[in-house]
C-alpha cells in the first residue's frame, strides 16, 4: 500500500501566501509522476500544477505565475507554493503520486485525503 499526506492548508487573507507539502510512503518501488489537484464545492476536481520525474510541469493557466511546483529530493516531499491568493483559489487541495510498487505492477494512482485552503478576508 501507499500513503500520501498532505499538509500546509489554512485559511489566508486574499494576497497572502502558503504552501503544500505532500509525502509518499509504503510500498512503492518508483514513481512516475506527482500532482496537486483542487476541488472547488460544487465543481469537479481539476489539475492544479504536475511534476514528472523527469522534471517537466505542467501548471494549469488559472494559477500561472502564481503557483509553483516543486520537489525535496532528499526530503522526498512535494510542495506547491501558492502566492497572491485570490478567493478563487478556495478549495480542497489533493495530492496525487503515480507509483508502482514493483517492476512488473501497472503504475496506479494514489491520493491523499486532501488539505483545505480558504482565501477570505
Amino acid at each position: 500500500q501507499v500513503q500520501v499526506v498532505e499538509s500546509g492548508g489554512g485559511l489566508v487573507q486574499p494576497g497572502g501566501s502558503l504552501r503544500l507539502s505532500c509525502a509518499a510512503s509504503g510500498s512503492i518501488y518508483d514513481i512516475n509522476s506527482r500532482a496537486w489537484y483542487r476541488q472547488a464545492p460544487g465543481k469537479q476536481r481539476e489539475l492544479v500544477a504536475a511534476l514528472t520525474n523527469g522534471g517537466r510541469t505542467n501548471i494549469a493557466d488559472a494559477v500561472k505565475g502564481r503557483f509553483t511546483i516543486s520537489r525535496d529530493n532528499v526530503k522526498d516531499t512535494l510542495y506547491l507554493q501558492m502566492d497572491s491568493l485570490n478567493p478563487e483559489d478556495t478549495a480542497v487541495y489533493y495530492c496525487n503520486i503515480v507509483a508502482r510498487s514493483h517492476w512488473a505492477n501497472p503504475f496506479s494512482n494514489y491520493w491523499g485525503q486532501g488539505t483545505q485552503v480558504t482565501v477570505s478576508s
